[in-house]
């Protein structure tokens, strides 16, 4: 059922459907309606000696399109061998997004290798910032990234946790174009209120962008949460609101 087509594993949806008992035309329409499959057609000798084209997914798609796939349309067989890989899956997700990261405990040596390698280079990076980014950030930073390497869930002090103006205004049901509309003139009194608080400025940081980039911004944390809802509070609760 799997191959390496182009450099790249793959797995013929067709068959993947006959071994879970559902219809592969059904599954091939809905996997071209979704953002995240990749599917296309790679020519195939059948029994008969003729050539016909086959429908390929790769491996991304293959883990994503098993991880939605209705439980109660797969044959009795299957069943139990999807729900467990869904549950897997879902804890995978969980652990990437909210505690920096998941590893399988079926993991090679190799991929092991490499987490560790990856590791290090941010371990580098976070010390060759020390003096240049605010300390708080860079512990929480840290700890990620052992945690990633260890598998496990971080240990973090809830008010190290970096909080960042753009996140925050999203939090509060603003859409993109309103975020960075009205995110200059929130940092700014912010910052008023930070410097009135602290009677110094706060310490500066890297926010990483949705596109790949970074930008420099204030390092802001948990624990200054209660400036940033009373600059809600005070000049975009009821603007927003209306």
């Amino acid at each position: 059922m799997a191959t390496v087509i182009d450099g790249r594993p793959s797995v013929s949806i067709r068959h993947a459907c006959e071994s879970i008992g559902l219809e592969p035309a059904r599954q091939i329409q809905k996997l071209n309606s979704r953002s995240w499959a990749t599917v296309y057609m790679t020519p195939t000798v059948a029994a008969d000696g003729k050539t016909r084209e086959l429908a390929m997914i790769d491996r991304r798609t293959f883990t994503m399109w098993l991880a939605t796939i209705d439980t109660n349309r797969v044959s009795k067989e299957a069943r139990p061998i999807v729900e467990a890989f869904q549950a897997e899956a879902a804890d995978a997700l969980d652990a990437y997004f909210h505690e920096g990261g998941a590893i399988n405990p079926s993991a090679t040596e190799d991929q092991l290798d490499r987490i560790t390698r990856q590791a290090q280079a941010q371990a580098s990076v976070i010390q060759a910032l020390r003096g240049i980014v605010d300390p708080k950030h860079l512990e929480a930073k840290g700890r990620i990234v052992l945690a990633r390497a260890l598998g496990e869930k971080p240990e973090l002090d809830p008010t190290t946790i970096p909080l960042y103006v753009s996140d925050f205004l999203k939090s509060k049901g603003l859409a993109s174009d309103m975020v960075a509309a009205k995110a200059s003139g929130f940092g700014k009194r912010l910052k008023g209120l930070y410097v009135a608080e602290h009677g110094d400025a706060p310490g500066k940081a890297f926010q990483e962008l949705p596109n790949g980039t970074t930008r420099e911004v204030f390092a802001y944390t948990e624990a200054d949460r209660p400036l940033f809802d009373q600059v809600w509070a005070r000049h975009y609760a009821t603007e927003v609101a209306a």
